[in-house]
């Protein structure tokens, strides 16, 4: 027998429970590791008005969504789900600053431009093969903490040296890449 997927709704209802205190009133919610695993981010989410970080890892989510409503959320961490693209994150562009999205089978940088005020990518372990999406973090004028390692661009390079090189020239905003933060000649 099959077991059902894990809603949001009932793992925000775990968290309180486990926690003993308002899942709307927290800050920090961590719905990892579910048992069964949460396959959809739904508009339960919504309902954690102060949440800043939220937790969803290791979970079978496909796509990033319902979360609209979280007008606090400066910290997004998803990684290790089965999340195709960046579609819904636009949602929370204005308060977002650290998205964690490692561990996933995205190819395509669509939407990030919108992260104005983005700080912190982690994106490694993807599937981005091609420098024309590499590019579209050009659009994240704070990004400063990148880490891409993992992805099809970087082992297509000759070195991790010309990696460093290629990644650094086009994005000029950073200062830490793959966790090494980035000498700069002045």
């Amino acid at each position: 027998m099959a077991l059902k997927p894990t809603t949001c709704k009932e793992a925000i209802a775990k968290w309180e429970k486990d926690k003993g205190e308002s899942a709307a009133d927290a800050k920090v919610v961590e719905l990892q590791f579910q048992w069964p695993p949460i396959e959809k981010m739904d508009g339960a989410l919504s309902t954690l008005a102060a949440c800043e970080k939220l937790s969803l890892s290791t979970n079978m989510i496909d796509k990033i969504g319902g979360i609209a409503g979280m007008r606090n959320l400066k910290i997004l961490s998803v990684g290790r789900n089965y999340i195709k693209s960046l579609a819904g994150i636009e949602t929370v562009a204005d308060s977002l600053e650290e998205l964690w999205i490692s561990y996933n089978p995205i190819d395509k940088l669509k939407g990030i431009g919108s992260m104005k005020n983005l700080k912190v990518l982690y994106i490694s372990n993807n599937q981005i093969k091609e420098w024309v999406e590499f590019n579209r973090l050009q659009d994240c004028p704070n990004l400063r903490d990148l880490v891409f390692i993992g992805n099809p661009i970087c082992e297509n390079q000759p070195d991790v040296e010309t990696w460093r090189n290629q990644a650094m020239t086009r994005l000029q905003q950073i200062t830490k890449l793959d966790g090494i933060p980035l000498i700069r000649e002045g």
